[in-house]
């Protein structure tokens, strides 16, 4: 796994020499890319299903998180947002098992701003620590002796042990990603490069622009 890298240098340069392209109208291969065989989603009806592959400890994944979360509410009931954890240690890696727990209780939701703003302002190593992990949790409002029972459960080591597979299933490399109706892929790294943004506060306020180009695509197709 890797994580999402921005070329700031680079862009700088080449946003000088290059106009801006619309985000409004995405471009194949450049804003965003199509799965080669493209998968079943979770949404039903017209709805249109936005699977984001995340980590918890990925600084561009907690920047883009606030503009995701805005942007899911602006849509309503036109799209399902889903995530996936990263397994960024294989199947025992402790953020991808704290989101599965937290989602097995559906608290996951509930929780994950304050899970990045521990993790990239507070500096609380909850990516890689267990016992930190249940002291969150707890800290938090969550019944601990619950969460560690839902945490150790076969529901939940069975998710953690099929991560890997869903991973490569949609052939994702970066975090974070975005599938749109199970065929779309962007990424905020493919936005920045094919619009050249350097700044990513502005790159992350761009993303959610072509989300919606493409769920408007989407549901076109649906038609």
């Amino acid at each position: 796994m890797r994580f999402l890298r921005f070329a700031l240098a680079a862009a700088s340069l080449a946003a000088a020499a290059t106009a801006f392209a619309s985000p409004t109208d995405p471009r194949l291969n450049a804003d965003y890319t199509m799965l080669a065989q493209p998968q079943p989603t979770q949404a039903s009806g017209k709805k249109v299903e936005v699977l984001e592959f995340f980590m918890y400890r990925c600084p561009h994944c907690a920047a883009l998180e606030p503009e995701l979360e805005a942007w899911a509410k602006r849509q309503g009931d036109n799209v399902v947002l889903r995530r996936v954890h990263f397994p960024y240690s294989g199947p025992k890696d402790p953020g991808a098992h704290l989101y599965v727990t937290l989602e097995a209780m559906g608290k996951a939701e509930e929780l994950s701003q304050k899970i990045f703003d521990a993790i990239h302002k507070q500096r609380i190593r909850l990516d890689n620590n267990e016992q930190a992990i249940f002291d969150f949790v707890a800290k938090n409002g969550v019944d601990l002796a619950k969460f560690k029972e839902v945490w150790s459960s076969f529901s939940v080591l069975t998710k953690m042990n099929r991560l890997n597979s869903v991973v490569s299933t949609y052939k994702v490399e970066t975090a974070p990603t975005l599938i749109i109706d199970g065929k779309y892929v962007t990424s905020p790294g493919d936005i920045g490069q094919a619009n050249h943004i350097a700044d990513e506060p502005t790159l992350m306020k761009t993303v959610p622009q072509v989300l919606d180009a493409l769920v408007a695509k989407a549901k076109a197709s649906k038609k």
